[in-house]
């Protein structure tokens, strides 16, 4: 994916609908703090994710998302939504789940697809970062300021399948 003079995307003419339901992709972006791994370290305390305030001012924190086009994959509208919003780039790994959800803002119906995002590098410069703020913080704290539900059971999910790995290498 080029990122140099990258653009968002904007409009909907491109959009994916299923059944009615706007399809949206997001990523939990993670990294591993430092030579953390091991099996006296709690999870937890192993790694952080990343979250962006949402467009609108005290709306809160959450992973970015947005609408999975048409001419992309499923893992392509991931890592691009994840470029545009939160300025991130790594690997898109498994899909957590599908979560079908109502904007909190209108009427509308989701169809959300989150993925976990490796993170492998960090620009200083992306298409919303005059809108947004990033924060990697720890999984707790996450929890606390992530705005949606769904949101949370994909950390959850993120969470067992890392311990479930990290059992499986140590």
């Amino acid at each position: 994916m080029e990122l140099k003079n990258m653009v968002a995307r904007s409009g909907r003419q491109l959009q994916r609908y299923n059944q009615g339901q706007r399809q949206v992709v997001g990523c939990i972006p993670y990294r591993i703090k430092g030579n953390k791994m091991g099996s006296d370290v709690k999870l937890e305390d192993a790694f952080e994710v990343l979250v962006i305030s949402a467009q609108r001012k005290g709306k809160g924190m959450l992973f970015p998302k947005g609408g999975w086009e048409s001419d992309e994959s499923i893992v392509e509208a991931a890592q691009r939504e994840s470029i545009e919003e939160a300025g991130v780039f790594g690997t898109v790994e498994g899909e957590l789940g599908k979560w079908c959800f109502k904007s909190k803002g209108n009427d509308a119906y989701y169809e959300g697809h989150m993925f976990p995002l490796l993170v492998k590098g960090q620009l200083d410069f992306w298409p919303e970062k005059d809108i947004r703020q990033r924060h990697w913080v720890t999984v707790p704290k996450a929890k606390e300021v992530c705005q949606y539900s769904w949101m949370k059971e994909a950390l959850d999910m993120l969470v067992t399948r890392l311990e479930t790995t990290l059992s499986i290498n140590i």
